[in-house]
């Protein structure tokens, strides 16, 4: 039995590499939950947002991307129902519904369109990295900011002050981290 690792194809995501079992993907779609309830846990509270910065929505799409969109979606949705259930590792240790589970939401979408796109290769090159990226966090955000207005009685523009503007600074550089990591484990796997 060898373990040797496939050369990498169009269609394959990083998780495809490792031989396939269902053993792997649950350990997979487990893992990403884990990844992102563990990132969620990395929180800077911010001034005048009910929503902190956190590592979680990094990991969402991380987990997205390297997994695919099927499992990717599988494992964010385990995220989300074992926080709903009562699992305390939503950002700054909460669980069940708050005015920020849309953000919540949205990377569940996020990671089967970030999945889909890192299938057709999207992760192999910083650019096209950094454009998955993007697509992503607009998901999130096209998600999270209309439910945290409905859910806090806000209005459109100021969700968007409170829970957008203050986090694109700290999202340009999740993704420019991404843009590092992604294309650089593709390269590191192909020698």
């Amino acid at each position: 039995m060898s373990t040797a690792v496939a050369p990498a194809r169009t269609g394959q995501v990083l998780a495809d590499l490792i031989p396939a079992s269902r053993v792997r993907d649950v350990a997979l779609v487990v893992g990403g939950a884990a990844l992102t309830g563990l990132a969620a846990q990395i929180a800077v509270p911010v001034p005048g947002s009910p929503v902190p910065v956190t590592g979680q929505t990094f990991a969402a799409l991380l987990v997205g991307t390297s997994l695919g969109a099927r499992r990717g979606v599988a494992s964010l949705a385990l995220y989300a129902l074992a926080g709903l259930a009562g699992l305390p590792w939503f950002a700054q240790g909460t669980s069940g519904f708050s005015v920020s589970f849309g953000y919540i939401l949205g990377m569940i979408l996020a990671s089967a369109a970030v999945g889909a796109l890192a299938r057709r290769g999207a992760d192999r090159n910083v650019w096209r990295t950094a454009g998955a990226m993007l697509v992503g966090e607009a998901i999130i955000y096209a998600i999270g900011v209309p439910y945290l207005a409905y859910a806090a009685d806000l209005s459109l523009s100021a969700a968007v002050a409170a829970s957008l503007t203050p986090f694109l600074l700290g999202d340009a550089l999740k993704a420019a981290l991404a843009m590092g990591l992604l294309p650089s484990a593709w390269k590191l796997l192909k020698r």
